[in-house]
């Protein structure tokens, strides 16, 4: 059975500093017309960085779409055509003040591929190195140092829910099978 949907046409609805928001119509493998609610979104990076003795980083951060407090991973959005490598090195460096030796690429994992286009793309930081945290001027966040095993429970018993944190975090447990 084919699968594929026919785009039509698209209306802008909204552009910000973050997304852009169309609705589309469609037609559908059965020829019949639908209408599709898009939003696009640039991309962007999480980062695991793990150290000699199995820590891992995290921040602690005000999510305003649900209002909670969330613990992620350091992770940050795609400036225009940034290669997604340069930005795990540079959303790392700001959010945590961490520099790395090396970057294991991780693949990348869809949002909600449902209505939104957002690819995350997933890092392995290792050989780590301090330096200076620097925030975006909007930017507030508490760096928390965990072993790697207490965020694998976390992420197993859904006391951390964040998609791209418990993604990265599993491929990492299975990779270097810790």
């Amino acid at each position: 059975m084919e699968l594929r949907e026919e785009h039509v046409s698209s209306k802008p609805i909204f552009e910000g500093k973050i997304i852009r928001v169309t609705l589309d119509e469609a037609r559908l493998p059965d020829g019949k017309l639908a209408r599709r609610e898009v939003c696009y979104h640039p991309g962007g990076v999480a980062i695991l960085a793990l150290d000699e003795d199995e820590t891992v980083y995290l921040v602690q951060q005000y999510r305003y779409p649900i209002d909670k407090i969330l613990l992620e991973l350091p992770a940050g959005k795609l400036e225009d055509g940034e290669d997604h490598g340069l930005a795990a090195a540079r959303e790392l460096s700001e959010e945590t003040g961490l520099e790395a030796d090396s970057f294991t690429y991780l693949g990348y994992t869809l949002a909600s591929p449902g209505f939104c286009d957002e690819a995350l793309h997933m890092y392995l930081a290792r050989g780590l190195h301090r330096n200076q945290q620097h925030l975006d001027e909007d930017e507030f966040l508490n760096v928390i140092p965990m072993p790697f095993a207490q965020l694998a429970e976390k992420c197993m018993s859904g006391e951390i829910t964040d998609a791209k944190t418990v993604t990265t975090t599993l491929k990492v447990k299975i990779l270097l099978g810790l």
